[in-house]
């Protein structure tokens, strides 16, 4: 479902920072002062670019209210996300932030919020029972906008290989859309290939070598689902000195754009608007706290840009 309203977060703000002082803590979340709010933040991709991007905007807006933020890093392992909302959930605090990730993996995480009271958002997650709110960019259209933009760069023809991660809800949704536009296009999938996290950049890096040593000749694009396996890919053509093989990604992070500006393989990414997206979650859940208003939407998605180097 598309976000339809201008986005609330500065007038919600503004409110916020008049009433806040005078809400009851959570039971047993406030610390820092009496009547702190306190909200937990838990990824396991801190170590990603944007993921670190979209929690560090999230953080600056709420410490702007006077919340006490505190992120958590399962530093790529899911197993441990139950764990960590199990042991925010005990600690009480006025919410629970998902910082990216797959809901589907923290049933018993969100069933322990649930049974706690604690309210629980995500950022560029998945809808998912549990979730109060999910905000997110409109992921399908970043994975069309990224693959037509590869396909004019590889001239309309040739073949592709895709970098994926399937964890990812978001990144998820980028591929389905990428792999709809090529087989509309006529455009053929090689291979696609799984990229670890952490350690995107370096396993893309390693992953494009051995494509390129095994059949660089019949591949004409690489698709990435975000900007650190694009930069990987980049590093790995740049490295053989091929010439003929455009890369893509998502996010529009500043080390993408350096890169298609250099006007080398990295032709394009896709700019999420992570600041929207951050504010977003904060008037959320700031309008809960305030006076128990509910989110309207399970899902709200932000549109994307595309940059070039157009």
């Amino acid at each position: 479902m598309k976000l339809k309203r201008t986005l609330t977060a500065l007038s919600l703000a503004t409110v916020a920072s008049l009433m806040l002082a005078s809400c009851a803590p959570g039971d047993g979340g406030a610390t820092g002062g009496e009547n702190a709010v306190t909200v937990t933040v838990i990824t396991p991709y801190l170590a990603n670019a944007a993921t670190k991007e979209v929690i560090e905007l999230f953080s600056a807006e709420g410490e702007k209210l006077g919340w006490q933020v505190n992120v958590v890093d399962t530093a790529g392992d899911m197993n441990k996300l139950n764990s960590a909302f199990q042991d925010a959930a005990a600690q009480k605090p006025d919410a629970i932030v998902l910082g990216t990730g797959d809901p589907t993996q923290i049933s018993l995480g969100l069933k322990a919020a649930a049974d706690a009271g604690v309210p629980v958002f995500s950022i560029d997650a998945g809808e998912a029972d549990g979730i109060a709110a999910n905000v997110t960019s409109d992921n399908t259209d970043l994975g069309e906008q990224s693959a037509n933009a590869l396909i004019e760069a590889m001239g309309g023809q040739g073949a592709v290989v895709m970098l994926t991660h399937d964890p990812h809800p978001g990144v998820r949704a980028r591929a389905e859309g990428a792999r709809k536009v090529f087989k509309q296009a006529g455009i053929e999938v090689l291979e696609e290939k799984h990229v670890n996290v952490p350690g995107p950049v370096d396993d893309a890096r390693t992953s494009v070598q051995d494509i390129i040593s095994a059949r660089g000749s019949e591949v004409s694009g690489i698709w990435a689902g975000w900007d650190e396996p694009a930069l990987g890919a980049t590093q790995a053509i740049d490295a053989a000195g091929i010439t003929d093989i455009s890369v893509v990604g998502v996010d529009g992070q500043d080390f993408a754009i350096a890169e298609i500006e250099k006007g080398g393989p990295f032709v394009a990414t896709v700019k999420q608007d992570w600041k929207s997206i951050s504010a977003k979650v904060v008037a959320l859940i700031s309008a809960l706290l305030l006076d128990g208003t509910q989110p309207d939407q399970k899902q709200y998605e932000l549109p994307g840009t595309l940059v070039t180097k157009k």
